[in-house]
C-alpha cells in the first residue's frame, strides 16, 4: 500500500525494537478464550526485493507476492514456488480477473500495468497508465473492469478486463490507498491524505460520494462486508473504523496495533483482521452485529508483517515479512537510514487454527 516510499517506510518500521510479542496492543484487547488463531506455518521463499501487496487465489490455491521488479507465484498450501513474473518495475499489487483468465499488475515506477495469463503466468501485454504511480489495483466483477489507483496523480486508470484496454480515468479527491468492490457496481477507495472514503460508480466511471472517516488518520487498508454493506478501514492512529457503505455513516471504531497497512474480512466467520507490522500482531475483530464490533485478540506474528491476504476457503490469513540487519549510520542525506533485509529471509506467515 502506498508508493515505493511507503514500501521503504515499511522496511524501516520493521527495524524498531520489539518490546515483546503483541507490543503496543491496546489494553484489554484480548477477550476471554481468544480467537484460536496463531501462526501455524512459515514458508521461507527468499528472493530479491522488498514487498507490497499480496493477493490470494483461494480457488486456485495460488499466492501472488509483489517484490519490486518481479512477482512471485507460490503454492498457498506448501509455499512451493510456482512461477516468477519478471522484468517489472516497482510492483505494488495484483488483481485477478478470473472470468477473463487474466491477471493485472501495477508497476508504480514505470506507471504501467502488466497483463498476464492466469494459467501460464506469461505476460500478455503492458499498458501505459493514464496516471502516475499505479498502486492499489482491484477487479470489479459487476462491471468486469480493473481499477488501478494512481497515488501520485490522484486518479484511477480503468481497464476492460477482457480486452486489457483502457476504458477511462476517474479523478479522485486525493492520494488513493486500498480499494474494494461491493460486487454490485460500486468501488470504494480510501483517500489517505484526506482521511476519507470515496465511492465510484464502476460503470459510469464517476465518483458518486465522498465521506470523511471521523477519528481516522491516514487510512490505508480497506475491506468490505458485502452482506451487511459495511466498509472496514484501518488507520495510522491505531484505529479500525467501520462505515455504512450505503451512506458513509461511521457506525463503530475499535483499537488495533501500530504500523497497520492492510485489512481483511472473512464473511463466513464474521471476523475482520488488521495486520500491524510495527507491533508484530494481527488484530482479530468480531462483527457482533453490523453496528457492533469487538476486538477478540491480538495474535503475535512477526515484525514487519503489515500486508496480508485472506484465504476465504480455509479461513487463514497470509502475511509476509523478512529478517533485517542493523541500520547503517545516519548521514545528512539519510538521517533515518533503513535497515537492510537479510538475504533470502523473505517469509510467508500462515495464521490459522
Amino acid at each position: 500500500m502506498g508508493n515505493l516510499t511507503r514500501v521503504g517506510l515499511r522496511l524501516g518500521a520493521a527495524a524498531l525494537l520489539l518490546a515483546g510479542l503483541g507490543a503496543g496492543a491496546p489494553a484489554g484487547a484480548q477477550a476471554a478464550g481468544g480467537s484460536g488463531y496463531k501462526v501455524t506455518q512459515k514458508y521461507t521463499v527468499g528472493g530479491e526485493g522488498g514487498w507490497d501487496y499480496l493477493t490470494m487465489d483461494s480457488a486456485g490455491r495460488r499466492l501472488y507476492l509483489t517484490r519490486g521488479n518481479h512477482v512471485m507465484v507460490v503454492d498457498a498450501d506448501s509455499g512451493k514456488p510456482l512461477a516468477d513474473i519478471v522484468d517489472l518495475s516497482g510492483t505494488h499489487g495484483v488483481a485477478l480477473a478470473t472470468s477473463a483468465g487474466k491477471g493485472f499488475i501495477s508497476n508504480g515506477r514505470a506507471s504501467t500495468i502488466t497483463v498476464f495469463d492466469l494459467k501460464t503466468n506469461k505476460v500478455i501485454d503492458t499498458v501505459k497508465s493514464t496516471g502516475e504511480n499505479p498502486d492499489a489495483i482491484i477487479y470489479d466483477p459487476a462491471s468486469k473492469r480493473v481499477f488501478a489507483f494512481n497515488g501520485r496523480s490522484k486518479n484511477a486508470t480503468v481497464l476492460d478486463a477482457a480486452s486489457g484496454k483502457v476504458a477511462g480515468t476517474v479523478a479522485l479527491d486525493g492520494k488513493p490507498e486500498f480499494a474494494v468492490s461491493d460486487g454490485k457496481g460500486k468501488v470504494f477507495v480510501n483517500i489517505e491524505d484526506k482521511g476519507e472514503v470515496q465511492a465510484i460508480d464502476a460503470r459510469k466511471l464517476a465518483v458518486v460520494a465522498s465521506w470523511p472517516i471521523a477519528g481516522c488518520e491516514e487510512p490505508s487498508g480497506l475491506a468490505i462486508d458485502r452482506t451487511h454493506s459495511r466498509l472496514i478501514s484501518v488507520c495510522g492512529n491505531k484505529v479500525m473504523a467501520i462505515l455504512d457503505a450505503s451512506n458513509g455513516k461511521l457506525v463503530a471504531t475499535v483499537p488495533i496495533g501500530a504500523g497497520v497497512d492492510a485489512a481483511a474480512f472473512d464473511p463466513a466467520t464474521g471476523l475482520a483482521f488488521s495486520s500491524n507490522g510495527a507491533d508484530a500482531t494481527l488484530t482479530v475483530v468480531h462483527e457482533d452485529s453490523p453496528d457492533k464490533w469487538t476486538v477478540v485478540e491480538n495474535v503475535p506474528t512477526q515484525k514487519g508483517a503489515r500486508t496480508m491476504a485472506l484465504d476465504e476457503k480455509n479461513h487463514r490469513v497470509y502475511l509476509v515479512t523478512s529478517d533485517f540487519g542493523e541500520p547503517p549510520a545516519p548521514t545528512t542525506e539519510q538521517p533515518h537510514p533503513r535497515p537492510p533485509m537479510v538475504p533470502n529471509t523473505f517469509t510467508v506467515l500462515v495464521v490459522g487454527k
